[in-house]
């Protein structure tokens, strides 16, 4: 008879909670404990043991590993952290924080479990129980029943009860079939530049306003691809293709990783019909970028190096996919590679500047520079890396307001990791502003990491005013 699981108390300590939160999660991708362990290469044992409290793990890359593998987006880790925590400090956390209850696991997983096409979940910000932030999907129609905090609302974008009733008015009427004579120029022209302004506006007001309009723009350049023929047909699949490669980043952007990777997906196999080496090599680039956003440890460097195998040799988007890389090996702890290949990219800057690719256009010594301050401040060299993240703020061209706000962020995490707290939190009131006008779940992720980051100077005034705000800026479960 195999042996029955603990029944975990979670709040009795750390670990339980760990084990608990284990269990959960497992639970909800419908995992056997000995299909995760096959998965994770690990004995059935040891994990039974993470997850009955009776040892909690000692290597922080399983517990990363395990993390990614439910798609928990950083709680197990964080919960692991707090195993050795000092008991005095676990009871400040507990004590700060507003109650959430059991079902917070169920809460952070779901929106995971919604299909890309569900238009009623609503992807937040929340605090859970212990302290942690997560990300989860809210039923729309439950939030305008209930009511929500105004800076909570206003700052993920969530619309007003007569806005939604506005949207529905004609549920009844289906959209006329699209029509390629209805446009002055010719569609994908139209399109084109329809793409280029959600573009420009997306770093204005952020990604949840473009999101329902970039999905329906898929879906008419669908509907103007029955009727088409040859080029035309051609250039639409194109056309698609990059709408999915720009929803992709949308979603990433608001911190929907699982629609982010969905809409990359699609974009991957889009690109394939329509042969376009360079797209597909973008695309390829933007997964692994998206594996660093998410801290995946397993994929990231892989990603970037099928990249830069599919990309030309000597082009702009091997160097683009090199970028990512040099952040996968940071991330791996490992720095001497992670400096060789944003050396390499350094040198190669003024060799691709002629490359004609539409891809990647970006990549100049700037952005170059910011990557490889996100590997220094992964790597402990906090210091280093708020000052390049200074100096790329001051450089930002006007009109890239989601942009300065990310690199505050992350110049603020930096200044609490070395050890400036005051500093910090005055940067990082100034990108929750950003976070606030936009939605921006990027922002929102790295305000996360600075609020855990201060919890050391918390009595601190300035500490204290930006955590009380970055608070208000969560939805909480009652």
């Amino acid at each position: 008879m195999s042996q029955q699981p603990n029944a975990l108390t979670p709040e009795q300590s750390p670990q339980h909670r760990f084990g608990y939160t284990l269990r959960e999660l497992r639970k909800v991708r419908a995992l056997s404990l000995r299909g995760l362990a096959d998965k994770a290469f690990m004995s059935h044992s040891k994990l039974q043991k993470w997850e009955n409290g009776d040892r909690a793990p000692k290597d922080r890359g399983e517990v990363e590993l395990v993390d990614s593998l439910l798609r928990a987006g950083g709680i197990l880790v964080d919960q692991w952290e707090r195993i050795d925590m000092p008991v005095s400090a676990q009871g400040r956390v507990s004590v700060s924080v507003p109650h959430v209850s059991e079902a917070s696991v169920g809460l952070a997983t779901a929106a995971s479990q919604q299909a890309a096409s569900d238009h009623e979940g609503i992807f937040v910000p929340a605090r859970l129980r212990d302290g942690s932030v997560v990300f989860v999907s809210l039923d729309r129609r439950a939030m305008l029943r209930g009511g929500m905090g105004l800076g909570a609302a206003a700052a993920l974008g969530v619309g007003t009860p007569a806005a939604a009733a506005a949207s529905n008015a004609l549920p009844g009427l289906t959209r006329p079939a699209r029509s390629a004579a209805a446009y002055s120029g010719t569609p994908v022209e139209h399109f084109q530049r329809v793409r280029r302004l959600l573009i420009d506006n997306d770093n204005l007001l952020g990604p949840r306003r473009a999101i329902e309009a970039t999905r329906e723009y898929i879906e008419d350049i669908k509907d103007l691809r029955k009727d088409a023929k040859g080029t035309d047909r051609h250039a639409l699949m194109e056309l698609q293709t990059q709408y999915a490669e720009f929803a992709s980043w949308l979603y990433q952007d608001l911190g929907d990783f699982d629609s982010a990777q969905f809409w990359l997906d699609r974009a991957f196999q889009w690109s394939h019909t329509v042969a376009d080496g360079d797209l597909t090599s973008y695309v390829m680039a933007r997964k692994a970028q998206l594996a660093g956003e998410m801290r995946d440890l397993v994929d990231v460097v892989d990603l970037a190096e099928a990249a830069q195998r599919m990309a030309r040799p000597r082009s702009r988007l091997a160097a683009v996919a090199r970028t990512y890389e040099s952040y996968g090996h940071a991330l791996r702890g490992e720095p001497t590679d992670s400096e060789r290949a944003i050396d390499d990219v350094r040198n190669a800057l003024d060799r691709v500047s002629g490359d004609t690719t539409p891809w990647g256009v970006w990549l100049n010594e700037q952005y170059v520079e910011v990557h490889r301050a996100q590997g220094l401040e992964v790597l402990g060299k906090h210091a280093e890396a708020a000052e390049i993240f200074n100096s790329a703020i001051r450089s930002l061209p006007d009109g890239y307001h989601r942009d300065r706000g990310v690199y505050m962020a992350r110049a603020a995490v930096a200044h609490a990791g070395a050890g400036a707290p005051d500093e910090a939190a005055a940067v990082g009131l100034q990108a929750l502003t950003v976070a606030t006008d936009t939605g921006s779940g990027r922002i929102v992720r790295e305000l996360a990491r600075l609020d855990k980051a201060l919890f050391p100077w918390q009595r601190q005034p300035e500490v204290a005013e930006f955590r009380a705000h970055f608070d208000s800026l969560l939805a909480h479960e009652s």
